[in-house]
């Protein structure tokens, strides 16, 4: 299966019943994830000295609410898809039961593995995108390093989520090695998607459903490494 092909499937099934009231569920949870973004930054900015860098913090001194406009912008993608986590085994069980109904019951995930995962992406996503943000002030590199770093992250991110339903770490970790190519630019426009205002609504149900397509055409194709 194409990438493109997964994500149209994707965007198919928007209108299924079943993902109506996660959609609506996102909104919330979009609204609420970017006007945490904006309270805590503008705190922060206002009243610490963030980068212990400082000729940065002088930037974002000066600039004051571009800093904050700009900052819940690039950390957005990364942190409403973390809490959007939360969905993903409704919206993979939607798509399973339409595209793959003689799918077994997937594994139980425990609790505290989900929200230890969950922490470690937040942290990993604030930290590489505040290294992003230097190059900010380089404008012609600044989206390629972005979408790149962002692709990478988003990518890993969502395609762990449904994979940690069904295989094991070392699976995960071997179906992932041997499909990076199209894993990071299944990342790319996700991140793309999510920069996109009204779309990035919708955009973390797109990228669960459309990478429960790749994961099942990744897992069933000929791979030596993999061991369920």
């Amino acid at each position: 299966m194409s990438l493109l092909s997964a994500f149209i499937k994707a965007f198919v099934q928007l209108f299924d019943p079943r993902m109506r009231g996660i959609a609506l569920r996102l909104l919330g949870l979009s609204v609420a994830v970017l006007g945490l973004l904006w309270v805590s930054i503008a705190y922060l900015l206002a009243n610490t000295a963030l980068f212990s860098i400082g000729w940065i913090d002088s930037a974002v001194d000066i600039f004051g609410g571009v800093a904050v406009l700009v900052l819940t912008w690039m950390l957005f993608p990364g942190l409403v898809s973390a809490a959007a986590g939360l969905f993903a085994d409704r919206i993979a069980a939607a798509v399973e039961a339409r595209y793959y109904p003689e799918l077994p019951p997937p594994d139980p995930q425990a609790l505290s593995d989900s929200l230890v995962m969950l922490a470690r992406y937040v942290a990993i996503t604030i930290v590489l995108n505040m290294f992003v943000l230097v190059f900010v002030f380089v404008p012609p590199v600044f989206p390629f390093v972005f979408y790149g770093v962002n692709g990478y992250l988003l990518g890993r991110e969502y395609f762990e989520q449904v994979a940690s339903r069904r295989m094991g770490r070392n699976a995960i970790l071997a179906v992932r090695k041997t499909h990076r190519g199209p894993l990071f630019i299944a990342g790319v426009a996700v991140a793309v998607l999510l920069t996109v205002p009204v779309v990035n609504v919708v955009a973390p149900l797109l990228a669960t459903a459309a990478m429960v397509h790749l994961f099942e055409r990744w897992r069933t194709a000929k791979n030596p490494m993999v061991s369920g």
